[in-house]
């Protein structure tokens, strides 16, 4: 009888453990406070009220590489940043650089019936060491998602819009790889960190 009791008491415990847990990391997670507060201008931003990305949020002041694509798309590459998790995170930003709307190109995707049955993205692009003589495609989930911007349809005269990509890295004596996305031109981009 008391190994009962003292059982549904340790049980209790954990559960009252794990709930005070819990309390006292949302209470570390909230802002603090009250939704009225308006966020402060920071102090990157420009005379003219736009901001510029700074260097920290992974975004080059130029370019890696730009990719030029079908009907005025233009790829431009901003970073591609090696991980300490083995794998390489490639960042940039989609643009319409045409006078009219444009639909985002179904062959991006790629061809792998798993990756286009998640709809429209960029998993059709693939980084060349031409060094090492390897090919590396963009890395997918476990559920066959591939580790990219997804939802890409269509884009108006000018619009942009930031997009990554996700792939294995090549040996760490690698610093140089050639981009390949399908109906895009190829660019060689360096590699950082």
């Amino acid at each position: 009888m008391s190994i009962r009791i003292t059982a549904k008491a340790r049980r209790g415990m954990v559960a009252l453990t794990a709930v005070a847990g819990l309390a006292l990391g949302m209470a570390g997670c909230g802002g603090g406070g009250g939704d009225d507060e308006k966020p402060k201008p920071s102090s990157s931003a420009s005379k003219d009220g736009g901001s510029q990305p700074s260097a920290q949020e992974g975004q080059a002041e130029t370019p890696l590489a730009e990719l030029k694509g079908t009907d005025g798309l233009l790829l431009q590459v901003t970073s591609a940043v090696r991980d300490s998790g083995g794998f390489i995170t490639v960042s940039g930003n989609l643009k319409n650089d045409g006078a009219e709307s444009v639909a985002v190109p179904p062959q991006m995707s790629g061809d792998e019936t798993e990756v286009v049955s998640h709809g429209p993205s960029l998993g059709g692009a693939t980084l060349v060491d031409s060094k090492g003589k390897k090919r590396y495609y963009v890395l997918r989930d476990t559920d066959g998602r591939p580790l990219t911007t997804t939802g890409l349809t269509t884009l108006s005269a000018g619009q942009a819009l930031p997009v990554f990509m996700q792939f294995p890295a090549p040996p760490a004596d690698t610093a140089d790889v050639t981009l390949q996305v399908p109906t895009f031109s190829s660019g060689t981009i360096k590699i950082s960190g």
